[in-house]
């Protein structure tokens, strides 16, 4: 079967830090594709947000990583020479280069592979509400259409 490719957009709308599930975007997103098996490539195109495939029952975890980030790397403007752009800014970069910014995942008959307990979060290090765009581009091969002919 020949590779086909998708690209497209979603834009997260944030209340601040935290982390927002997008699992379910996503998930309808390649399942509408009809890709049988292929390769999500999510890219997060800010410097001060990131994406993470984190537990997604349990939402103490979202409560610890948000804890742990907070005390990791303080907001505190005598650290920091980038400050024009409010205290929170250089923690969030800092933030954003300690995790990740880019995800692969699996697609498997149709849907991500992911693992029973996961879901894919965007980790918004700002504390301002924002807009944030995430690029999907979706590489695979298609279903075969009903009623072809395989070789």
């Amino acid at each position: 079967m020949p590779l086909t490719q998708f690209l497209d957009r979603i834009e997260v709308p944030t209340r601040g830090k935290g982390l927002y599930e997008i699992t379910g975007a996503l998930a309808s997103w390649v399942e509408a594709r009809g890709v049988a098996a292929g390769l999500l490539t999510l890219f997060v195109q800010h410097s001060s947000a990131s994406l993470t495939i984190q537990e997604n029952a349990d939402p103490d975890v979202m409560h610890d990583l948000n804890q742990f980030f907070n005390r990791l790397v303080a907001e505190d403007s005598r650290l920091y020479r980038h400050t024009v752009e409010g205290p929170d800014d250089m923690p969030a970069h800092i933030r954003a280069a300690l995790t990740q910014v880019q995800l692969s995942i699996p697609v498997e008959r149709g849907h991500m592979a992911l693992g029973a307990w996961q879901g894919i979060y965007l980790f918004e290090h700002r504390a301002a509400p924002h807009r944030r765009s995430v690029k999907l581009h979706l590489l695979g091969e298609r279903y075969p259409e009903r009623g072809a002919v395989s070789e």
